[in-house]
């Protein structure tokens, strides 16, 4: 099983920052509003916090976090090195996402995969599991990628299982597999009047939350060479599975998930997340051993 996590946390967070929330003090909106998510605080503790905890009781031992070339604050909290930083048992290291001269904000999502390969060489041969830092993923979560014995994967989340707005449901792309369960196709805002179309065989719609499990010398080629997306202007991990995908129509196997994903999107979203940690997750022991799921 692989023991590795890169967690994406280099994003400019425009949702964030163009949010509103009037409740909220006004500590709590400068840090929505400077602050990358993964380091706004809930209940006292950096967002990050709550991810890499899940990642640790998973069996997870080294963290790679991808961070925006000014994101100085993360060293603070998790460690001033580059590399190897003791983080309650977790070994941290940074990567950083450096912007192109010709633009203000990062280049997406493969982008960030492909920078942390090229700082880490050690990633183009071994295999790594990929997450975002402003989603609350299970400890099960990671460790059902921990430990499929496929090369590529993904959880692939019921949607009706997901406690959200269906307006906000509604916008997240669908995935599409075959009946051997391996990843098709990723339909993005899928017109109302065909979503029918892409149920999948065992009668559900689901979409991906963005964690994955890569092979990096299968993979890196397309990252590498992921071209940018014709809208948003990233480069984005979705288009580079997609193209492996195509090439290799069974390399990435979807994993049947049902359960909520906390996230942290817009201002609104702290309370919701506060309120859902008071339940769930009230405190972090960190000296607990790894479950064994």
């Amino acid at each position: 099983m692989t023991n590795t996590l890169i967690i994406l946390a280099g994003g400019a967070s425009s949702r964030m920052k163009k949010s509103t929330a009037s409740a909220l003090s006004e500590e709590m909106v400068a840090q929505a509003n400077t602050r990358s998510k993964a380091l706004i605080l809930l209940h006292d503790r950096p967002m990050l916090d709550y991810v890499l905890y899940a990642a640790k009781q998973a069996g997870i031992t080294d963290v790679i976090i991808v961070i925006h070339p000014k994101g100085t604050l993360f060293k603070e909290y998790y460690g001033t090195k580059d590399h190897g930083n003791n983080f309650h048992g977790l070994t941290l290291s940074y990567a950083v996402q450096h912007i192109p001269k010709d633009r203000e904000k990062p280049l997406g999502t493969a982008d960030a995969v492909l920078q942390a390969m090229e700082q880490y060489p050690s990633l183009k041969s071994d295999s790594f599991l990929v997450c975002n830092s402003d989603n609350l993923y299970s400890t099960k979560a990671f460790f059902a990628l921990r430990e499929t014995k496929n090369a590529h994967a993904f959880l692939n989340y019921d949607r009706d299982a997901l406690q959200y707005p269906m307006e906000r449901i509604a916008r997240f792309a669908l995935t599409k597999t075959d009946a051997e369960g391996y990843l098709q196709d990723i339909i993005e805002k899928p017109d109302a009047s065909r979503v029918e179309a892409y149920k999948n065989p065992d009668g559900t719609f689901r979409v991906s939350m963005n964690i994955f499990k890569f092979e990096g010398a299968s993979f890196y080629p397309y990252v590498k060479e992921c071209p940018i997306h014709p809208e948003r202007q990233e480069k984005e991990l979705p288009t580079a599975i997609l193209a492996m995908v195509t090439d290799h129509p069974k390399s990435m196997l979807a994993i049947p998930f049902e359960e909520h994903v906390p996230d942290l999107t817009g201002k609104d979203d702290i309370f919701i997340l506060n309120a859902y940690l008071s339940t769930h997750i009230p405190t972090l022991d960190w000296d607990q051993q790894p479950l064994d799921l």
